[in-house]
């Protein structure tokens, strides 16, 4: 395939897409992510589309928000491996929020097995994911129905969740930085995803690489109230999303990243599972209120991580602090 038409292709994926990892690029131009990294800079000199960590999307990525039927077709890997870890933290007759999104969708699939659970949830996908589940009480939020990403929002929504309290809230977003947090582009959904944040204990973020360092326009949950970040593993040649995870690490965030097929990658990962990997706190966390005076969550040895949620079926390791 010639350049040109190569490029022609890219450019019809990320239209037709909104976003489009340079993984899946180079597995439909069938060439490597080194050339499609070329080709997408190239196509952003000419004002055509916009270079993000891992990927590309059109222009205008602070402001532009994919519909659900775009977003269900991103990094769908990527999420599932997210999402099987993700519901290994969540233990039997726990009170838990979830969010809306692509990623928390895949999530809510899972937690229909857990028994005793208690999902209070603004999305409609996610609530369909459990309609079902005889041992997991659902309850939904009241609100606006935004259909774009089938969610409730608006005034309604956030009154539903004063007064609640739960152990985690599960979240995911459009961008992901250590400096601002977790970000969206809609305003509405970014007021109801900080009234769940208020209502749980620990926040953890669901976030493939592709929205490493990507920057939208509302934040939503700052980087000192994240608890932990599920994600998945950055390209190697992906030097800002290595350098980002590093970052969010430094600042007290608890990074567990979902590998591939975890068959042969060592003892107590059977195969057809995924690995998992945790990045420790290098040092003291933040509190709520900005100061640098107070411990924050205490590190648990990989022993005790292995332990919890998702037992036998995840090897720890620690990635050291460079």
């Amino acid at each position: 395939m010639f350049a040109a038409e190569r490029r022609q292709l890219i450019l019809e994926m990320v239209r037709a897409n909104g976003a489009v990892s340079l993984r899946e690029l180079a597995r439909v131009v069938q060439t490597s992510e080194v050339t499609v990294r070329r080709d997408v800079r190239a196509l952003e000199a000419e004002g055509l589309l916009d270079r993000r960590h891992g990927g590309a999307v059109l222009p205008g990525g602070f402001t532009r928000e994919s519909g659900f039927p775009q977003k269900s077709h991103l990094a769908t890997a990527e999420k599932t491996a997210i999402a099987d870890l993700a519901a290994g933290l969540v233990g039997e007759g726990e009170a838990i929020v979830v969010g809306a999104g692509t990623t928390t969708q895949e999530l809510a699939r899972r937690l229909a097995r857990v028994p005793g659970l208690t999902v209070v949830t603004n999305s409609l996908l996610v609530a369909q994911a459990l309609a079902h589940a005889n041992r997991v009480e659902v309850v939904m939020t009241g609100g606006t129905l935004r259909g774009s990403n089938y969610a409730l929002v608006g005034s309604g929504a956030e009154q539903s969740l004063q007064g609640l309290r739960v152990s985690r809230a599960f979240l995911s977003g459009s961008g992901l930085t250590a400096e601002r947090g977790l970000s969206t582009s809609n305003m509405l959904s970014a007021s109801v995803d900080r009234a769940l944040v208020q209502a749980a204990a620990e926040v953890v973020v669901l976030a493939d690489h592709t929205k490493l360092g990507s920057d939208t326009m509302f934040q939503t949950v700052p980087t000192d109230l994240i608890t932990r970040l599920v994600t998945d593993e950055p390209p190697v040649h992906d030097e800002r999303a290595a350098a980002e995870l590093q970052a969010l690490a430094d600042q007290g965030v608890e990074i567990t990243i979902a590998g591939p097929d975890a068959s042969g990658l060592g003892d107590g990962v059977p195969p057809g599972r995924q690995a998992r990997r945790d990045v420790p706190l290098p040092g003291q966390r933040r509190t709520q209120t900005g100061g640098s005076g107070g411990l924050g969550p205490q590190l648990r040895s990989a022993a005790a991580l292995a332990d919890q949620g998702s037992g036998d079926r995840a090897r720890v390791a620690d990635l050291r602090r460079r």
